[in-house]
């Protein structure tokens, strides 16, 4: 059954993708405005891009850092849609279009160098803690910057390593790869403080250093919440038997297992289900199997 449109429902899709487009304008002006004049490096699609234009820049063309961000993202895309599925959101699509066409504008407004007048290795500061609040900005809202995600959504179809894991492993090989466009060794080093710092952000940001979350949800609609959750935000639900003891009414509790960055879509879609479900969030320290952390063999 489609839900009908109110004012109320324009009005949160209205928020959601202000907030999406404001936090990756955030995140752009974080590498024009703070990490390029510093002449630092960074991971991920906007790395990657970095390092790329940086390489044509040395052949003689110049290829704004946008327009590679989308380029690399476009191609991600398509990649991944052949292998595992046309399942992107328009929310994603949305990020990296506005990540593209900020990261342009931003270069074609703002003046050259170091306009902000601050030391390199604050400026990288400044824009790790731009970025990453930008990115968090757009997880809450059930948005992805792409990139990273992507190539995690891609390799986690053949063998299950954690997203930490991938992000960790690319954005060391990207920002390493910038010596060999003629990047000095500061840039790689202010490369590494600007991922931490970013990653610093985002946790803080998404509830601290929780890197899983396991949402209990107790509802009439069990079935229908259950089906909603497996199809939307994919991810495994389990079924609990429980009995309320002062109704003494057999029924079943959801049981979901996410990524941090998940819990506030699920939240949304739980509400908008069941405006009295009864929820719990807890923090998990540890995930295992599969489309979390594989299980090591002793």
């Amino acid at each position: 059954m489609k839900h009908a449109i109110t004012p109320n429902s324009v009005w949160k899709i209205v928020k959601e993708y202000f907030l999406m487009f404001f936090g990756m304008m955030m995140y752009s002006f974080g590498w024009i405005g703070c990490v390029l004049p510093a002449n630092g490096m960074g991971g991920g699609a906007a790395g990657l891009s970095l390092v790329l234009c940086t390489a044509l820049e040395n052949l003689g063309m110049h290829v704004q850092i946008g327009t590679m961000v989308f380029f690399i993202n476009a191609v991600l895309l398509l990649v991944a849609g052949f292998i595992v599925g046309w399942n992107f959101g328009v929310k994603t699509i949305f990020c990296v279009l506005v990540i593209s066409v900020g990261m342009n504008f931003w270069q074609g407004v703002l003046p050259e160098g170091n306009f902000l007048g601050v030391d390199n290795l604050l400026s990288i500061v400044m824009g790790g803690i731009l970025a990453g609040t930008g990115i968090a900005l757009c997880f809450t809202q059930g948005g992805s910057t792409g990139g990273t995600d992507i190539v995690a959504m891609i390799i986690n179809k053949y063998r299950t390593i954690s997203y930490g894991k991938i992000l960790i492993y690319s954005d060391f090989v990207i920002i390493a790869s910038s010596l060999l466009v003629g990047k000095g060794i500061s840039a790689v080093i202010y490369g590494y403080v600007l991922t931490a710092v970013v990653g610093y952000t985002v946790d803080m940001i998404m509830a601290g250093n929780q890197q899983s979350s396991q949402v209990l949800i107790v509802t009439h609609d069990y079935e229908k919440m259950a089906d909603a959750i497996a199809r939307n935000i994919h991810r495994g639900v389990t079924l609990i038997d429980s009995q309320g003891w002062y109704s003494k009414e057999q029924t079943k509790m959801v049981m979901v297992v996410c990524r941090k960055r998940e819990t506030a879509m699920i939240l949304k879609f739980v509400k908008t289900i069941d405006p009295d479900a009864f929820m719990t969030v807890g923090s998990v320290m540890g995930v295992y199997g599969k489309g979390f952390q594989a299980i090591n063999k002793g």
